[in-house]
C-alpha cells in the first residue's frame, strides 16, 4: 500500500525478491497538470507495468473494497507513504500490517518526517518499520536503521537516501515476518517528542525574525518540495517568492532585516546575526531559477524588502 515514488523503491525491492506481491492498493487517479488529464501514482505506474493486480479505493471501508482485499489472501500488508488505515484493513492479515516510516520512531511521528528533521538541523534520521494500531505511528517497533545528515542536506537529498534504505529495511522485515523471527519492541516514552505534522501555507512561510542559521535550515528542510516562501514588497507590489536554496554568512548584529540587495550577479536579504545569499528562487510567472539567471531579466528595487 502506497502512493508517491518512496514507496516505488520498496515495491521494486519486494518484486525482485523470493516473495509474491499479490496486490498493490494505492491512491485514486487524479488530474493533473494543465490539461487536467487523470495521473496516475508512481506506485500504480510500476504495479502495471509488473502486471500486478491494483486496487484503488476511494474509502477504504467501502465493502466491495473490503472484499477485494480478502480476496488477494495476503499473508502480510505492507504500507509506505500511504493513508491512516481502519482498523478493519489492518487488522485483516494474518501475520500483521507494517509500516516503512521516515524518522526514527517516537521521533518525528507525523506526515512530514523528512522535512522536519532538516528544518530542526537534526545530527542523524532514518527509517523505522513498525506494526500499525489504532494510532498513528505508535505501533510497535520491528526494526530500524540509522543515517548521519550531512551538513548541507536538503529535504530532497534526504528523501533519496532514506527511501534506498528504506526499501532495504522493508524486504529485511518481510523476511523476518517470513521466517518467524521478529520480535516487535513497543515504543518508549521520549522527551523531548520531536513531531512532523503536515506542510501547510502557514507553517512553510519563512520567519524573517529567526537566525540566519535556522532560515537556511528551514529553506533546505522544504527543498525541493512544497518550498519555503516569503513575501517580496517593492515598487508597491507584493509578490510571493519561493526559495529553494540560500546561504548564510554570518556577521553583525543588526536591526535592519528584512532588506533585499541585489546587483547584476548576487540578491541578498539581511537577517539579525548576518546576511543570507538567495541562490534558487521562483517569482510569480516564472519557472524555478538561479540567481544568476532571473537577474538577467528582472530588477530588485532600491526600496524591496521581505515579511
Amino acid at each position: 500500500m502506497g502512493t508517491p515514488e518512496f514507496a516505488v523503491a520498496s515495491l521494486e525491492k519486494l518484486v525482485s525478491s523470493s516473495h509474491k506481491v499479490v496486490g498493490v492498493i494505492t491512491a485514486p487517479d487524479r488530474p493533473a497538470g494543465r490539461g487536467r488529464k487523470l495521473r496516475s501514482s508512481a506506485v500504480k505506474t510500476y504495479a502495471v507495468s509488473q502486471n500486478i493486480p491494483v486496487l484503488q479505493p476511494t474509502n477504504l471501508k467501502d465493502e466491495s473494497f473490503l472484499l477485494a482485499l480478502e480476496n488477494l489472501k495476503a499473508d502480510v500488508q505492507v504500507v509506505v507513504a500511504f493513508r491512516m488505515l481502519p482498523k478493519v484493513v489492518w487488522a485483516m492479515p494474518p501475520k500483521g500490517t507494517f509500516n516503512l516510516h521516515a524518522s526514527l520512531l517516537p521521533q518525528y511521528r507525523g506526515a512530514a518526517p523528512i522535512n522536519w528533521a532538516v528544518i530542526n538541523k537534526e545530527k542523524k534520521s532514518g527509517v523505522t518499520t513498525f506494526f500499525i494500531d489504532e494510532k498513528i505511528d505508535t505501533g510497535a517497533i520491528i526494526a530500524s536503521e540509522e543515517v548521519i545528515l550531512e551538513e548541507k542536506e536538503t529535504a530532497g537529498s534526504l528523501h533519496d537516501r532514506l527511501m534506498d534504505l528504506g526499501a532495504q529495511l522493508v524486504l529485511e522485515t518481510v523476511r523476518m515476518i517470513s521466517e518467524g523471527t521478529i520480535t516487535a519492541i513497543e515504543q518508549a516514552p521520549a522527551e523531548p517528542l520531536q513531531k512532523a505534522p503536515k506542510l501547510t501555507t502557514e507553517n512553510t512561510k519563512i520567519d524573517w525574525t529567526c537566525s540566519g542559521a535556522d532560515i537556511e535550515a528551514f529553506i533546505r528542510g522544504l527543498s525541493p518540495y512544497p518550498s519555503a516562501w516569503t513575501t517580496l514588497y517593492q515598487n508597491e507590489e507584493r509578490l510571493t517568492m519561493k526559495i529553494y536554496q540560500a546561504r548564510f554568512v554570518a556577521g553583525d548584529a543588526t536591526d535592519s532585516v528584512k532588506k533585499v540587495f541585489s546587483d547584476k550577479k548576487s540578491l541578498y536579504i539581511t537577517v539579525k546575526d548576518g546576511t543570507l545569499f538567495i541562490e534558487e528562487l521562483q517569482l510569480p510567472g516564472k519557472r524555478k531559477m538561479r540567481v544568476q539567471d532571473l537577474l538577467n531579466g528582472f530588477t530588485f528595487e532600491n526600496d524591496a524588502y521581505v515579511l
